[in-house]
């Protein structure tokens, strides 16, 4: 796997990287084993974005586990966090001189061959390559990606590492992974599961 460690620097991360959208869901989650996750708050005033943004540092810490908070690198700044993560439209109204000040790692969304140019300006401590596959998570303008794609980013982007996202499940990782994908992002696959919990366990004994 790429050199992506740990925040405290002691080895490689795990390859499963999932999404949630409440810290209630790394309540639940975190005491399975997940140990690289995502916060995606969406459309909710300041105060309760920082409350729950200090609730996901707060439980991610307890657990040993490295929180990325997706969109909102003011407040990431401001509460002490070690990641954030961008997407294209973040990019337009971030600041990324103040998040490297800051000392915080950098996640990038990418979609096509410009915006691949520039997230990698910014020197990203991961890129992230998608649809893979069909998603039903948003709806956007791209069509799914496929594995060959994640083959080609990996060429270009070289030792920084490629996290694939959209439409995962266990069986299409392997296929993410032996195309060039270091990490595997997962939402809809766990939480619109009827069992989220034993979802996760299957997905970290998979890729253990």
């Amino acid at each position: 796997m790429s050199a992506v460690t740990d925040q405290t620097g002691q080895g490689p991360l795990p390859r499963f990287y999932p999404i949630f959208d409440h810290p209630d869901w790394l309540q639940r989650m975190l005491p399975l084993g997940v140990r690289f996750v995502q916060l995606r708050l969406k459309d909710r005033p300041v105060s309760e974005l920082r409350a729950m943004i200090r609730a996901g540092q707060d439980l991610a810490r307890a657990h040993g586990a490295t929180l990325i908070i997706n969109d909102h690198w003011q407040l990431a700044i401001e509460e002490g966090c070690d990641w954030v993560h961008l997407g294209q439209e973040d990019l337009d109204q971030a600041d990324p001189a103040a998040i490297r000040a800051a000392g915080l790692r950098l996640g990038v969304s990418t979609h096509d061959r410009a915006e691949l140019a520039r997230a990698l300006t910014l020197s990203p401590d991961y890129i992230a390559l998608g649809p893979v596959w069909p998603t039903i998570l948003k709806q956007m303008k791209w069509h799914a990606q496929g594995v060959e794609k994640l083959t080609r980013w990996k060429a270009q982007i070289g030792a920084v590492p490629l996290v694939a996202i959209g439409g995962l499940t266990p069986q299409r990782a392997d296929l993410a992974l032996a195309a060039g994908a270091d990490l595997v992002s997962v939402v809809t696959d766990i939480t619109l599961n009827p069992d989220p919990e034993a979802r996760v366990r299957e997905w970290l004994g998979h890729l253990a």
